[in-house]
């Protein structure tokens, strides 16, 4: 690769260990891509946890003295203030969660905690070059906002964030985001939840688990930031997509023809409601009994904060009912007495949080409700069931204590 002499002062520790260490993790990702250079980045996420090797990393970031020269948004690992004084936790799981706390403030990272930063807090511009990790935001930036980033680890966004710098590969270039597929999806989305289980069902109905860029036709020009949000998540854990189109809605796709940069787009994949139905029942534990509801992977919205404590109406919650949202939300759900309205049911708005989290010890060997397919996948290892169901029947089952 072509260093700048700025590049190479980096890697030769003129600013201290650690953002040499972070120099070269970028020159090898760049070397391994065949990238030519490097360039600036203005935005920054990192998708953290508060397992062993992220801690050992961030902390050796520390350790060498770097300071993030982009202060990235991260993901959340668990809220300690909430988790702390509940069963099922132990010393050295609230230690992991305070060290990587200490790291990352260290490293001068905004701690936002949520999984959905581009919803608010880290919005780009068009065309923007950025370094985004997490399953959901790669492929937001990229189709809904038109920015660029790859589909970075934890790793090499932090290490992006700490030197300021990319190499340029993959969808940082034009010709690496044009469209691959064409999906044609019949049926009318009418609710979020169906966009979650259109994700899951485009990579195993195209048969493509290597990455690639759909092109979708059928999706509604009014589609929600929410569906938008459900849509990339899945597409980004049931295959491999960190870039999608849609004709007419995302800003690199007014038409079919230019989505594919006017190469013949082949045979449609045709998404129908049978296949709907089928990622549905394949995917979802069998209805019945409940011992909870977990929701929020990705982090609920504002609007779908308010939408839940509309559709309690007053009654109340027979089963643990839990939702997890970032802190800009539940502040405003706070305000706006949507959380109220959810706590008095019996419900708990969790900020800060992951479903994917030694927090919920105390769910383990049980079957819950959640919208979420990734969510669900996600905590398979953590020995919890899930019914997959609309947000709106989750709050349903929640309340009669049974997903049939």
């Amino acid at each position: 690769m072509k260093l700048t002499d700025r590049d190479k002062e980096m890697l030769d520790g003129v600013d201290g260990e650690g953002v040499a260490l972070a120099m070269q993790v970028l020159v090898a990702i760049g070397r391994a891509f065949d990238a030519e250079q490097m360039c600036d980045i203005s935005r920054a996420h990192v998708a953290l946890s508060n397992q062993d090797a992220d801690i050992w990393f961030a902390e050796r970031l520390v350790a060498g003295g770097a300071v993030c020269r982009i202060p990235p948004t991260v993901n959340p690992g668990f809220c300690l203030e909430f988790f702390r004084h509940l069963p099922g936790l132990t010393p050295e799981d609230m230690e992991s969660m305070e060290r990587t706390e200490a790291a990352y403030r260290a490293l001068g990272a905004q701690l936002t905690y949520n999984c959905t930063p581009y919803l608010q807090g880290n919005v780009p511009r068009f065309g923007e070059v950025t370094a985004y990790s997490e399953s959901s935001a790669t492929p937001y930036m990229n189709s809904v906002y038109g920015a660029r980033t790859n589909r970075e680890s934890a790793q090499s966004a932090l290490c992006a964030a700490v030197t300021g710098r990319v190499p340029i590969y993959g969808l940082l270039l034009d010709e690496n985001r044009k469209g691959q597929v064409h999906v044609h999806v019949e049926p009318t989305l009418t609710d979020e939840f169906d966009y979650h289980l259109l994700g899951y069902a485009v990579p195993r109905k195209a048969g493509l688990q290597t990455a690639f860029i759909p092109v979708f036709t059928g999706i509604p020009a009014n589609v929600s930031p929410e569906a938008l949000m459900n849509l990339g998540a899945e597409l980004n854990t049931g295959g491999n997509v960190p870039m999608y189109h849609i004709v007419g809605v995302t800003p690199e796709a007014p038409t079919l023809e230019t989505a594919f940069h006017d190469e013949p787009p082949g045979d449609p994949v045709v998404i129908t409601a049978d296949d709907l139905a089928e990622e549905q029942q394949m995917l979802s534990a069998e209805g019945g009994a409940i011992d909870f509801a977990l929701l929020g992977c990705p982090h609920l919205s504002l609007d779908q904060l308010r939408a839940i404590a509309d559709r309690i109406g007053g009654r109340q919650f027979k089963v643990e009912f839990w939702v997890m949202t970032s802190f800009y939300a539940k502040e405003l759900a706070n305000r706006m007495g949507i959380a109220e309205a959810i706590e008095k049911a019996g419900g708990h708005l969790v900020p800060d949080t992951c479903i994917d989290q030694v927090a919920w010890k105390h769910l383990a060997g049980k079957k819950g409700v959640t919208d979420s397919l990734k969510g669900a996948y996600y905590t398979q290892r953590r020995d919890m069931e899930f019914v997959l169901r609309s947000v709106g029947d989750c709050v349903e089952a929640a309340i009669k204590g049974d997903a049939s």
